[in-house]
């Protein structure tokens, strides 16, 4: 087995893939957890395993301190608590993973969102002897704003309760009852003691009421289809590629949606033109048929100026082609708030455009799920606002496509990321 920090190793075998965030309030045990999960799945490499036996005697801990796998921060280590999205990878013969830790804390609202950008499943972490807090309904209302498709409930410390079975009922009732209001397609609660490793890797035996399966076996077996490749087709061209020797001609990007194939007809944005695919080409040859989110490069039947930024999409079910836009913007900068008449940039797939806020509308109380109206939205704030562009974007709504209804801001003097945009609307 194999691990790695941000990615996944180039050697690792092809297998299926499920990407998944942790969230969870301050100590309910989300680096524990992970660490629980490498270290019984015999995930961990032996320089590894030798650094984490190091530096927990260092710091006099009784046996292995596992958050500390993923705690990288020194300031992180220093406070005991998760500040930065750690992402680790690891595998089993069944499946491989890529984890993101997220912070707990209401000021990271922003690192849970990049987190979860991304992730097939959230497992939302509560400590037994707490049960829901407000930051746990955060966490769920996060994970389903960003169409995290499945949820985990984990609750954690079950020996801290006495392995007692009307606990974990309690709280995966009050969870369930909660998400039923957020669009979420399947809750599962899983009773854990991530610290001792019950339901962990292993079924546990301190709790015989509990009939289902671990977290790492729920994990393994949850259905990580990726639906993208069952929309329409959307091929952001991230560049042109030519070989005048070879009269070659291509456009070159990540398919954001459906499936394309030789002879079927595209529509080319911004120019409105229909043209049809002569050819699906990969760094391995020629393809039959992609899929998102295959890379490729498609080779057109008519000469047409294509170039970064452009899309190619399905003929009869194109994006919209939009200089406004609605959307849910979480807010980023700790430096200066969101409001009317701010300039930015809007990074959207391959295309940088010029953005004006035109309108805050709104802010989402994110536990509540009660929307106030404002006038600005300060760091980690998320509401509703309305952008005009200097040049049109191709776009589907977020609840669509996450791939081309999502965006970011970026401010123009220091070209630092300053929002996630969840497109809800154009106009």
């Amino acid at each position: 087995m194999s691990t790695a920090t941000d990615q996944r190793p180039a050697f690792a075998p092809a297998r299926s893939l499920l990407r998944f965030a942790t969230a969870g309030a301050v100590d309910d045990g989300k680096s524990t957890l992970i660490g629980r999960l490498l270290h019984d799945s015999r995930s961990l490499l032996a320089d590894q395993l030798e650094q984490l036996e190091l530096a927990s005697a260092e710091r006099g801990d009784d046996g292995l301190d596992l958050a500390m796998l993923t705690d990288g921060l020194r300031a992180e280590r220093e406070q005991g608590i998760t500040i930065d999205v750690a992402h680790r990878y690891f595998e089993t013969a069944r499946r491989a993973f890529i984890i993101a830790d997220t912070p707990g804390h209401a000021q990271y609202t922003r690192n849970m969102v990049t987190g979860a950008s991304t992730a097939d499943l959230a497992i939302v972490l509560v400590d037994a002897r707490n049960g829901l807090t407000e930051q746990s309904r955060r966490h769920a209302v996060l994970a389903a704003l960003l169409r995290v498709r499945q949820l985990v409930l984990a609750v954690n410390k079950m020996d801290l309760v006495g392995f007692d079975e009307a606990v974990f009922g309690t709280i995966a009732a009050e969870f369930a009852a909660f998400t039923d209001r957020l669009e979420v397609r399947q809750v599962t609660a899983i009773p854990i003691s991530a610290l001792r490793g019950d339901n962990v890797v292993h079924r546990s035996e301190a709790m015989p009421w509990y009939d289902g399966p671990s977290l790492l076996e729920h994990l393994e077996e949850v259905d990580a289809g990726d639906d993208r490749a069952a929309g329409p087709f959307r091929l952001p061209v991230q560049c042109a590629l030519r070989a005048p020797e070879r009269d070659y001609r291509g456009y070159a990007g990540q398919i954001a949606g459906g499936t394309i194939a030789q002879d079927e007809e595209v529509l080319h944005l911004p120019s409105g033109t229909r043209t049809t695919v002569v050819a699906v080409d990969t760094a391995d040859g020629e393809l039959d048929r992609a899929r998102a989110p295959q890379s490729v490069t498609v080779r057109l039947a008519d000469d047409l100026d294509v170039g970064r930024g452009d899309m190619l999409c399905a003929a009869e079910n194109a994006p919209a082609a939009t200089e406004e836009l609605t959307a849910e913007v979480c807010w980023m900068s700790a430096t200066s708030a969101l409001e009317p008449g701010r300039r930015l940039l809007l990074k959207h797939t391959t295309r940088t455009v010029k953005a004006v806020v035109a309108e805050v509308r709104d802010r989402l109380d994110v536990t509540t799920l009660h929307r106030s109206p404002v006038v600005r939205l300060e760091l980690n704030e998320i509401g509703a606002v309305v952008l005009r562009l200097a040049q049109p974007v191709f776009c589907d709504r977020y609840a669509d496509n996450r791939a081309t209804g999502g965006a970011v801001l970026i401010d123009e003097a220091t070209h630092a990321t300053v929002g996630a945009v969840l497109i809800t609307g154009t106009h």
